[in-house]
């Protein structure tokens, strides 16, 4: 499919900002030959919501916690750590790891999220990726509002090597989206990736605009679009939660991709947006070269935010 994965050092490498914080927060609580009681968990449940795990997630984490302590599952401050990995990690079933493709023709990626988010390079890096893998990419250049968007992502598919279907700037975005679906079929694409206007989800116009882009996307290739991807900075912490509802009601967000995960130290909102929203987080950005992408892997992500394997 593509050539997303990443080894766990490297994510240890690119997470260090997320992972010094849990650490130094969990290590003024977990102190060696501390005993387990009802003041070191509470210490535990406010540094874990502090950390942007989440309230609601944090719970559930803390209740279980609580539970096997009473059921001697745990007995030492030695144990916790590993249980907290082992119940994050039980999180995602494998469904969540999966890209959504087409059983036959083009399989459609449509891409939305607000201005600043890192959607544009996001983008890139996924086309860059599938692309390297052997597939026939297009993007399509559907931002026609925001001055110099064409450009930019002209500039980056001429980098990677992927096609464009581009209009001038302010022209209408679904007539875009209707010649990139044609330009697809027409050239056998693997892959589509549909670019969309950054947008706040509270502007309703703009998101109307998008739920036409879509509507047009599944009339010309039916079944499509086959993945709906939202962009989403991860620096913005619990804010990724309000984006992802609001978006998911216009256009039913199927996966999510974190980006600028490698500059913060609020990687944790990553089981938040799993837990409360149920939407899988598919691929996180860590960098800002194209190969600079992971397909999100549970197991390894728990690993590099604690720093151990």
């Amino acid at each position: 499919m593509g050539v997303f994965s990443k080894t766990v050092g490297y994510l240890k490498d690119r997470l260090s900002k997320t992972r010094a914080k849990i650490n130094s927060s969990l290590s003024s609580i977990i102190v060696l030959g501390r005993k387990i009681d009802d003041e070191l968990i509470e210490e535990l449940e406010e540094t874990l919501i502090s950390d942007d795990i989440g309230v609601e997630t944090t719970d559930k984490i803390i209740d279980d916690l609580r539970i096997a302590y009473k059921k001697k599952e745990i007995q030492k401050t030695d144990d916790i750590i590993p249980f907290l990995k082992n119940r994050m990690k039980d999180y995602w079933p494998e469904r969540d790891r999966q890209l959504n493709t087409a059983e036959s023709g083009p399989t459609v990626i449509l891409v939305a999220g607000v201005n600043g988010s890192g959607k544009t390079t996001s983008i890139a890096k996924l086309a860059f990726n599938l692309s390297s893998a052997g597939n026939n990419v297009i993007v399509a250049a559907c931002d026609t509002f925001r001055a110099a968007a064409v450009d930019q992502l002209s500039i980056w598919s001429e980098r990677i090597g992927v096609q464009i279907i581009k209009h001038k700037q302010g022209s209408d975005p679904a007539a875009v989206a209707f010649d990139a679906c044609e330009a697809a079929l027409a050239r056998n694409a693997d892959f589509l990736i549909v670019d969309t206007a950054g947008r706040l989800h509270t502007q309703q116009h703009l998101m109307k605009e998008l739920e036409k882009i879509k509507s047009i996307i599944a009339k010309k290739i039916p079944g499509s679009p086959h993945e709906v991807i939202l962009v989403v900075d991860g620096t913005t912490g619990q804010n990724a939660i309000a984006q992802a509802v609001n978006f998911t009601k216009s256009i039913n967000v199927t996966g999510i991709f974190l980006a600028k995960l490698d500059g913060t130290a609020r990687g944790g909102i990553v089981l938040a947006i799993k837990d409360q929203l149920d939407i899988p987080v598919k691929f996180v950005g860590l960098g800002e070269k194209p190969e600079d992408i992971a397909e999100f892997e549970p197991g390894e992500f728990v690993e590099a935010l604690f720093g151990t394997k």
